[in-house]
């Protein structure tokens, strides 16, 4: 085991994967051995670090050590490297020029440059640590002749992210993460390390394992196995793992194995329920013999009686609603069918409604003339979906502005004022709404503000937990018009009424038909087919896939045959030159949420520069149209997009779509049929006709989901 004590003079590397960062050492005479000098470089995961390394830093790391040798102004020099250290602790420079240096590098001390920090150092001393600590009036006021209120401001903002720093390195060297670190620090602050020595369990509720945690609680701490913190954290586990699932109450009988494989005790599973009752981890239905998870059960409640309550408000459509309604027929250049017209009237007649229904059925003409209606009455429209691309779609549609759900949370509140009293929501491909997203949503409305949903029910649930659209419709206490009526049009594609009947179960009598095509092809050639039939034709292609391991196969296939002498996105760091397996003209999808920069988690666009500029390496262009600058930040949630999952792609529609049919786990009836509707002009099946048919066959997962909103919208 070998340790060392370094100040860190270069970042090399900084994702979210990886970090390397480089030093020298610190010890006496360290700087010598045999005839040359010698740095220390370090290679770790930013989780596994106490803060984010910084020039000027102090550190001292321990693991194993392994030598290389480089060039360095005409001197070889030797690099002690630690790959992944067993224990990492930063200190900040206690004194002289090396905290002068650190200060003025330290990106969190914003407008303290060398200058000021030497002044400040000067004029202080060794009283500095002591001022920087604690921001009090008479902290400042000894500070305000030395710099402006905006420098002190910037200093004591830059000294809270060392402030809790001896807390960090405990907690780093127990392998806590660094993200469940800060979590844990922004909610019991000086007081984290007792918080967890007195209940090592409360660091599951900030992302940590039952394993990790009980590998603390059991082996540090000595902590008893029937201790009720225990039980009630692996309870919490087991409830956690049912609502991943979907679910939002779940039964004793699919608990018991979880808790099983957690305690390995029958006795201790027993006590956990007791355990889990006494902390209200849940509410027990006796009727029913069902455990509801607390935080799901009250969401569950405050949506019902939101929704209620809007549709107690009914036979709303009066003479203004009447003329409203032919202001807005009026402006079509067809007629509505009758379903349409009743589906208009009912969004007019209540002050919560749906429109559902598949494919080709008519619910985007009855919307915007429903909308037109509604803004002609004088309402605001505020008209929202999950992803950027359905926004965009959706505005497309309906000629209104739109946003995601996620920027309209960020919003103020929507509340009627003097200026604008009357308000209506519209929430478009609502099948995608979880629980919690619906419950935000309602909590952000004023309980005036009006509410149509849109959407399949019959789609691809939602990732979160719940099925809220689907337990509306299945209520029958929200005014619902259902569309199912396919209008086939001259030059037709035929794909809604493809889809139409795999909604139903029942299997094409021809498996290609219209503008789909099947492709009989065994499993280990999907990948292969996918990438030929997206080099047909590249610029209106999407792949689909279950899995993010096919994704990847098919991105790499097809990226190796379509763009394969695109030229690299590569970045300098440090002197270092550092490549990426993306290419100009590559497709791209964005997995994280940046939404100041305009990216959603599922984001597309296209690789449009890889030339690098002062703090970018290239450019993308997003398929709204928008240009994004490539910084760290957004280079490390990119990546290729020729394929992806249907989650990604549920809400958006492609004129080609290829879907890689592979039978497993996530791929039922629903997925199919999402999958198809994601085609505007042709679809292309490719797999095996076997599972085709067993997979229309079979019921969906959606309908094993337990949830309770549709039992509460019925009471």
């Amino acid at each position: 085991m070998n340790t060392e004590y370094f100040r860190v003079t270069s970042i090399r590397f900084h994702s979210n994967r990886h970090v390397i960062f480089m030093g020298i050492p610190l010890k006496k005479n360290s700087y010598k051995m045999h005839s040359g000098k010698y740095t220390v470089s370090v290679k770790a995961c930013p989780d596994s670090l106490p803060v984010s390394p910084a020039i000027g830093q102090h550190w001292e790391v321990k693991g194993v050590k392994t030598f290389s040798e480089y060039e360095n102004n005409g001197y070889v020099m030797t690099q002690h490297v630690f790959d992944s250290p067993i224990e990492a602790k930063c200190s900040l420079p206690e004194i002289g020029e090396q905290l002068i240096k650190f200060i003025a590098n330290e990106k969190d001390f914003i407008g303290i440059g060398e200058s000021k920090a030497r002044r400040l150092w000067n004029a202080l001393g060794n009283d500095f640590h002591h001022l920087a600590k604690k921001d009090t009036t008479e902290s400042r006021s000894r500070l305000s002749g030395l710099l402006s209120e905006e420098s002190i401001n910037a200093l004591y903002k830059g000294y809270a992210k060392y402030a809790n720093l001896s807390a960090c390195n405990w907690m780093s060297n127990h392998h806590i993460p660094s993200s469940i670190q800060q979590r844990l620090l922004k909610h019991h602050n000086e007081k984290s390390i007792t918080a967890i020595k007195e209940n090592p369990y409360l660091l599951i509720g900030f992302g940590m394992s039952f394993e990790d945690a009980d590998r603390l609680g059991v082996t540090i701490f000595d902590r008893d196995e029937d201790e009720p913190k225990r039980l009630s954290a692996a309870l919490e586990i087991a409830i956690r793992k049912q609502i991943e699932l979907g679910h939002t109450y779940t039964t004793q009988n699919e608990l018991k194995p979880k808790l099983a494989a957690l305690l390995k005790d029958q006795e201790l599973c027993a006590k956990s329920f007791k355990a889990g009752h006494h902390k209200a981890q849940y509410v027990l239905n006796h009727q029913l013999g069902t455990y509801h998870p607390t935080a799901q059960l009250l969401m569950e409640n405050v949506v019902a009686k939101r929704l209620n309550k809007l549709a107690r408000q009914n036979n709303l459509y009066d003479e203004n609603a009447n003329s409203a309604y032919c202001f807005a027929v009026e402006q079509l250049p067809y007629e509505l069918t009758q379903k349409q017209t009743e589906a208009v009237i009912t969004c007019l007649d209540n002050a919560v409604s749906s429109i559902t229904g598949g494919a080709g059925t008519g619910k985007t003409t009855v919307l915007r003339t429903a909308l037109r209606a509604y803004h002609h009455l004088g309402y605001e429209i505020h008209a929202v979906a999950l992803s950027g691309r359905a926004a965009m779609r959706l505005h497309e549609s309906i000629g209104f502005i739109t946003s995601t759900i996620a920027k309209l949370l960020r919003d103020a509140p929507i509340e009627p004022s003097n200026e604008q009293p009357k308000h209506l929501l519209v929430i478009d491909e609502a099948s995608m709404i979880d629980l919690p997203t619906m419950y935000r949503l309602v909590n952000h409305l004023h309980p005036e503000v009006r509410i149509i949903f849109t959407g399949d029910p019959d789609q691809l649930p939602p990732i979160g937990c719940g099925k809220v659209l689907a337990d509306i419709v299945l209520s029958n206490t929200i005014a619902n018009t259902m569309l199912d009526i396919v209008k086939r049009q001259e030059g037709s594609t035929g794909i809604p009424e493809y889809s139409k009947q795999i909604n139903q179960g029942l299997v094409p009598e021809s498996l290609s038909s219209g503008a789909v095509y099947f492709h009989e092809i065994p499993k280990h050639r999907i990948a292969n087919v996918c990438c030929e039939l997206y080099e047909e034709s590249p610029y209106n292609s999407r792949v689909m896939a279950p899995t993010k391991k096919l994704v990847q196969d098919i991105n790499n296939q097809i990226q190796d045959v379509v763009n394969e002498h695109g030229e690299q996105l590569k970045f300098n760091l440090h002197g270092d030159e550092f490549h990426v397996k993306l290419r100009i003209n590559d497709q791209i999808l964005f997995t994280q949420n940046l939404y100041d920069k305009g990216i959603n988690n599922g984001s597309l666009g296209e690789l449009t520069s890889v030339t690098s500029t002062e703090g970018s390496f290239g450019e993308v262009t997003l398929d709204t149209g928008d240009k994004v600058e490539i910084t760290q930040q957004v280079l490390d949630g990119m990546e290729l997009g020729y394929a992806i999952t249907l989650h990604k792609a549920q809400g958006s529609q492609f004129p080609r779509v290829i879907i890689a049919l592979q039978k497993g786990r996530i791929v039922d009836r629903a997925w199919l049929y999402t999958a198809i509707t994601r085609a505007e002009n042709e679809i292309h099946i490719v797999g095996s006709s076997e599972d085709f048919k067993s997979i229309i066959q079979s019921p969906s997962n959606s309908n094993k989901r337990n949830s309770y909103l549709y039992e509460m919208l019925r009471m």
